[in-house]
């Protein structure tokens, strides 16, 4: 079992690979929180989706990816937020229209870059490739998210609670969702490596609403949701690097993993208990 575990760990690429996967899913475990609180799956789906236009425009003009990334994430929020003020259409339908129709884009742009080996890896990840500085990166952006999630929580878990009493109360509730949405985005950007933009939506997702059937209060969904997160990285690295198989894919599967445990043999939601109690209430 020691062999296991240390074994990978004697190349520096899996090192940098496994550093890189726990910070990007544990940051991304703890936005999850909000998100399946606030019911706001579909706009993490819509930024992760929205933002590959903007990674093959900064690749074409030499600018860092993250740059086109985040604003490209930015302008997906504010199209969504335009169509929802000016048309009677719902909300999950305007995310619908604006995701595809940047995602459909981005594949286009893709098709006009003679080299695409390196846009491929947005798509699905390239956790395997990368470099120390891409870790330091990852570690910057993730420092920075999880920072201002912490020093912010109160106000953002108050406002995902009751947004009328949080503005009654004097907060700016405008102001914080849209700091929010900000982290959302750079999140996104950090899992890119991870997980590539398809799979960085399960990633944001899962550990959630794993979460969400284990614990009663949020501060505690907001740490086993990061610990979800964490754990579902070290899982999904070990795995492809014995089985040989896909590390993002990896990583989702092992979050997946996690929540049908949850979903089975939750004590407080779990499907087997409420059976269980169900046949014991009609026994008596």
């Amino acid at each position: 079992m020691l062999d296991l575990i240390l074994t990978p760990l004697q190349y520096p690429f899996m090192q940098n690979a496994l550093a890189v996967a726990v910070i990007s899913a544990a940051v991304c475990g703890m936005l999850s929180a909000w998100l399946v609180l606030m019911g706001w799956s579909l706009m993490g789906e819509a930024v992760a989706n929205s933002i590959l236009p903007g990674v093959v425009l900064a690749f074409v003009l030499g600018i860092p990816l993250g740059f086109g990334a985040f604003v490209f994430g930015m302008a997906a929020v504010a199209l969504i937020g335009a169509l929802g003020q000016t048309t009677t259409l719902k909300r999950d339908t305007t995310i619908g229209v604006v995701f595809t129709s940047l995602f459909a884009l981005g594949l286009v742009l893709m098709s006009t870059v003679t080299t695409q080996t390196h846009l491929q890896h947005i798509l699905f990840g390239n956790v395997l490739g990368t470099s120390r500085a891409d870790l330091y990166q990852v570690a910057a952006l993730g420092t920075l998210t999880a920072a201002v999630l912490f020093i912010k929580r109160r106000d953002f878990t108050l406002v995902a609670f009751d947004r009328i009493y949080a503005r009654a109360i004097g907060l700016p509730v405008g102001v914080l969702t849209t700091v929010l949405l900000m982290l959302l985005a750079l999140t996104t950007i950090t899992a890119l490596q991870t997980l590539g933009v398809i799979l960085v939506v399960a990633i944001l997702v899962i550990p959630g609403a794993t979460a969400f059937m284990l614990v009663r209060s949020f501060g505690t969904m907001l740490a086993v949701s990061a610990a979800v997160g964490g754990l579902s990285a070290v899982l999904g690295v070990y795995t492809s690097y014995w089985l040989d198989v896909s590390t993002g894919g990896s990583i989702v599967l092992a979050a997946s993993a996690q929540f049908i445990l949850a979903y089975l043999f939750s004590p407080r939601r779990g499907l087997l208990p409420q059976l269980w109690q169900r046949a014991r209430a009609q026994a008596q």
